[in-house]
């Protein structure tokens, strides 16, 4: 089996796999300025796409803007989720160098689509392919590709529950709300491995969600109003769960309103379908109308928005109205990119906030709500494939830690961008 690596090595973001020349993973975008893309825009056979985030689903419509209309497999969620993003795209980038495709090519994803539940096994350019949860968002799937002589399995981005400490000490899960961390380990000669977080220990999920819960539920008694800046996707549901658990009110303003609604359809690919319903009719969903958003900052609720890292979205109408009293609050909820707003504001108390330098006096905390698997999961799930290659992507020290798996024993390694690896089932030491 051939792999080439067209982007998301030694790196995150822009992940692009092509298997054998015939079969792609992924196909996404890193969100810089100007955005990135794949180092090439192939021609395959079949593409077959991991879950629904940008770094791994932002340029597949791009696949389709010639005559080639390859099959697109996915979950439902992950095909639901690649339109809202690619619209998404469009609205903010559309006609630009920044958007590699148009509303045409868009179209053309849904008339090429295929959908597939997990551990249901599908033909895709010559190979079987097999989904699994991965834990990560709704639908995030690990994909197992053999070509008839090697089973590659390719993580995409997953997460694990945390097993640590006493589970009757809270009502808090071991992992995240809205999905259940990945238990599948089938069968594999090669894994391609994500390593986002392999030098970071998540701190126990109940503690964190425990922690935010009682710092927004006391800023609430004081008076004051939480921003919550958070991710569309997965994050907005976790918060909405989380907000739901412990009965602080709450608004829900952004894209994660329509990623929410699409959700909702889809109960199987959520840990609690009950609680998720409940956690919607909990939130007060933001229509954004006759100053609605100016009113709701003097009201002592939690509000969910996008963006995650206050480039942009609703957040942008939020954080002017309640910057300058600090009773007020800003819990961030998810890494903070360097050179964001959001990674601005951590570290110097102020933020660019539509073009404007704005000191913030509300008090700014950050949580680690990751849907990633940390270190000890990272190598917790490796363990079951002790005997087989490793090959690392999808992260900043993709080599170092390649590096720190061969000196405890495993066949590992890191391909760089642009490379071609040849796998088999022979080629672990």
């Amino acid at each position: 089996m051939e792999l080439r690596f067209l982007g998301g090595a030694r790196e995150v973001g822009r992940s692009a796999i092509l298997v054998n020349d015939a079969l792609l993973l992924d196909f996404g975008m890193l969100t810089a300025n100007p955005p990135q893309f794949p180092v090439e825009t192939p021609t395959p056979e079949a593409v077959v796409v991991s879950h629904g985030h940008l770094d791994h689903v932002g340029a597949v419509p791009a696949l389709l803007s010639g005559d080639a209309r390859p099959p697109i497999h996915w979950t439902p969620p992950t095909y639901e989720l690649t339109l809202t993003l690619a619209q998404d795209t469009l609205n903010l980038h559309g006609g630009t160098m920044q958007c590699p495709f148009t509303e045409t090519d868009v179209q053309r994803v849904t008339q090429v689509s295929q959908t597939h539940g997990y551990r249901e096994t599908f033909e895709a350019a010559g190979h079987e392919v097999t989904f699994y949860n991965a834990g990560h968002i709704p639908g995030s799937a690990h994909v197992l590709v053999d070509d008839g002589e090697t089973r590659l399995l390719y993580t995409g981005d997953f997460h694990v529950d945390d097993h640590r400490g006493d589970a009757a000490e809270t009502t808090s899960p071991r992992g995240q709300r809205l999905v259940s961390g990945t238990t599948a380990r089938p069968d594999a000669d090669v894994v391609l491995c994500e390593s986002t977080y392999s030098d970071v220990e998540h701190d126990d999920r109940a503690v964190v969600e425990e922690r935010f819960a009682e710092s927004v539920q006391t800023t609430l008694w004081e008076g004051g109003t939480v921003v919550v800046p958070a991710f569309a996707i997965g994050r907005t549901q976790e918060l909405m769960l989380v907000c739901d658990a412990h009965d602080i009110p709450c608004y829900v303003d952004g894209m994660g309103k329509r990623v929410t609604e699409m959700l909702r359809q889809y109960p199987d690919f959520v840990r609690d379908a009950d609680a998720f319903r409940r956690a919607i009719s909990h939130a007060r969903f933001v229509t954004g109308r006759n100053g609605q958003r100016k009113r709701i900052t003097d009201q002592k609720a939690a509000i969910i928005t996008t963006s995650g890292m206050l480039s942009g979205g609703p957040a942008m109408t939020y954080i002017p109205e309640i910057r300058a009293n600090p009773m007020n609050k800003i819990a961030m909820t998810g890494y903070q990119v360097e050179g964001t707003p959001g990674r601005d504001l951590l570290e110097t108390g102020s933020a660019e906030i539509d073009g404007r330098r704005m000191p913030i006096s509300a008090r700014v905390e950050q949580y680690d709500f990751s849907a990633h698997a940390d270190r000890d999961g990272i190598l917790g799930f490796l363990a079951s494939y002790r005997d087989d290659e490793v090959l690392i992507n999808h992260g900043d020290r993709c080599e170092a830690f390649a590096e720190e798996l061969r000196s405890d024993g495993f066949d590992a390694t890191a391909p760089e961008r642009g490379d071609t690896v040849s796998v088999s089932p022979h080629s672990a030491s």
